[in-house]
């Protein structure tokens, strides 16, 4: 067969093509509104001329410090502006950010550093003992084979300074200091391939060991363009800073904002009553956040809520299905929310329930359910698809076939780092593999019924059932455990562990005991995957002998959600 041939043989050249990357909506975003407010973090401000000169003097600091292609910078920060900045700066001088989520323990983080071997790693004030003792735990894991990270400490002023005296006593640099040696006309270079790396983000530990997520500038800048488009942003939008920004990059929302031209407003710790002031006070008009969040917005108490809205704010929310009781209640308060579904891997969402206008004629629980659904591919998705886990073929369009979403197209990453055997796995029959079941609905819209494996859920974060097991096997009386997902009134799910103990000891006080292995549980393990609820007695099996985990989930749902805790 003769191969396919064009109408002509034009050749790409410099006038004609150049590689994608999100980096140049920051330069034109200074060049078309240069004294528009940028970035907003309570007392501090920048408009979008001074965030493009800092972030080229970030790049030039780095690149004096030998940062460059092939290089990795680590921040370990909430979203203040030196992580927005970050984002930028650090791919201009040709590295490779890696976004840290902070609610990881000092083990996991010191895993991360060394397998993505970063040569400088930023760190806010707050969480300067955590990276302190991460670099320890990854110099002790090193087997002499250890070269020390710079260490730049990011001040806010709006903190206690004591932390950040601390960090400079330890050698660390104050991030404005590490900045001012950088030039603010530093001439950047844009990739040559769109297809180098951006960024890279761990997995939440669903496996053995968090899996490396490398994404290219090219897939960057489509979800940037695309996270534009399906929410219909208008140019100037005002954007909340409830997501966290180590969350899939923003869900490269970090990039949307430069090319929108709009601005970024910055929230340390979110609540309930700082989004409702952000809203009343500085003129928020869109926001992103897991369903617990928004959980929290509709069942604040009236002290800490500023309604009616001053206009309608807009809300996509995403990393665990939204309660349609949680959706007609954001509704009734004057929030538009869109619902969206999608992957570490796949640059955050890349699916959305796009509203059809015939639903506005139905009634607010049915309308709800609709828009809890999962619903169909962004425009920068090029394939999504519901298909049988025996042969790859798509199940029927009848809302009862379930099947494994898997993705294909140029929002979905490049691979696992150094893992060719998950990326194998991943990419099987040429689709990426989400491991989420789910339905498609006669109108072509999917919806998840069930997660593969045994992920909890909660407040947006991954939780691998098996790692929290392994720790909970170290406690002296636990004989077999395992741990499933429990519905949770504030979180979306909680870990659930059922538990046998070893012979010889009683379920006297269950109480007690059940405490005990919590406490035991916090010396372990992230805050976040702490079993919340502790059931002790023999657990089901199969006839060989393994743990029938879909019986103790079934048990775990009738004992109902775990009620939201009282400070």
């Amino acid at each position: 067969m003769a191969p396919e041939r064009d109408i002509d043989d034009l050749p790409r050249n410099k006038a004609n093509y150049t590689a994608l990357t999100p980096l140049w909506f920051l330069e034109r975003a200074a060049t078309v509104f240069p004294n528009r407010k940028s970035l907003i973090h309570g007392s501090v401000e920048y408009t979008w001329h001074q965030t493009y000169r800092r972030c080229r003097q970030l790049a030039s600091a780095l690149t004096k410090n030998s940062v460059t292609f092939g290089s990795t910078v680590a921040v370990i920060a909430p979203n203040v502006p030196a992580m927005y900045e970050a984002h930028f700066g650090i791919p201009m001088s040709g590295a490779v950010i890696n976004a840290v989520n902070v609610r990881l323990n000092a083990q996991t983080i010191a895993f991360l550093l060394g397998h993505c071997a970063a040569s400088i790693v930023m760190v806010d004030q707050e969480y300067f003992p955590l990276a302190e003792e991460a670099l320890k735990v990854w110099e002790n894991n090193s087997k002499g084979n250890f070269n020390a990270p710079l260490l730049i400490v990011i001040a806010d002023k709006n903190c206690d300074p004591t932390p950040v005296q601390y960090a400079l006593e330890k050698g660390a640099i104050e991030y404005e200091k590490f900045v001012e040696t950088g030039d603010p006309d530093f001439t950047w270079k844009a990739p040559e391939d769109e297809w180098q790396t951006i960024a890279l983000g761990y997995t939440s530990g669903t496996t053995a060991s968090p899996k490396g997520v490398v994404l290219h500038h090219r897939g960057a800048y489509i979800m940037a363009m695309s996270n534009a488009v399906v929410w219909s942003m208008p140019e100037g939008a005002v954007y909340l800073w409830t997501l966290p920004l180590f969350h899939c990059n923003g869900w490269c929302f970090v990039w949307t904002l430069a090319t929108i031209c709009g601005t970024n407003i910055c929230l340390r710790q979110v609540t309930a009553k700082a989004v409702y002031s952000a809203i009343a006070h500085l003129g928020v008009t869109h926001f992103s956040a897991a369903p617990v969040v928004l959980n929290t917005i509709v069942n604040a108490p009236k002290e800490e809520t500023i309604l009616p809205l001053p206009r309608l704010v807009h809300v996509s929310t995403a990393g665990a299905s939204p309660p349609p009781s949680v959706l007609a209640a954001m509704s009734q308060r004057g929030f538009r929310v869109l619902h969206t579904y999608g992957l570490s891997e796949t640059y955050g969402p890349s699916t959305l329930c796009t509203w059809k206008p015939e639903w506005d004629l139905l009634p607010l629980d049915i309308q709800a359910r609709l828009q809890a659904r999962q619903g169909v591919r962004y425009v920068g998705l090029e394939h999504l698809d519901v298909v049988s886990t025996n042969d790859m073929k798509p199940v029927p369009a009848d809302g009862k076939t379930i099947g494994e979403i898997v993705f294909r197209g140029n929002i979905v990453m490049k691979g696992y780092l150094k893992n060719p055997k998950a990326n194998e796995e991943a990419f099987a029959g040429g689709w990426y593999h989400s491991g989420d079941l789910a339905v498609k609905h006669p109108d072509g819209y999917i919806e998840i019924k069930d997660r593969s494996k045994d992920i909890i859920i909660s407040g947006g974060e991954n939780i691998s059932s098996v790692e929290v097991e392994n720790n909970l096997y170290l406690h002296p009386a636990i004989l077999e455990v395992s741990v499933v997902a429990r519905p949770d009134e504030q979180w979306g799910e909680s870990p659930c562990a059922f538990v046998t103990l070893k012979p010889g000891l009683k379920e006297t006080d269950q109480r007690k005991l059940a405490d005990d292995i919590i406490n035991f549980s916090r010396s372990k393990m992230p805050k976040f995957w702490v079993p919340k609820s502790v059931v002790f007695g023999p657990l089901p099996k199969t006839a060989t002998g393994k743990i029938q985990k879909h019986v103790l989930r079934a048990k775990a749902k009738e004992m109902g959600p775990m009620k939201k805790s009282r400070l």
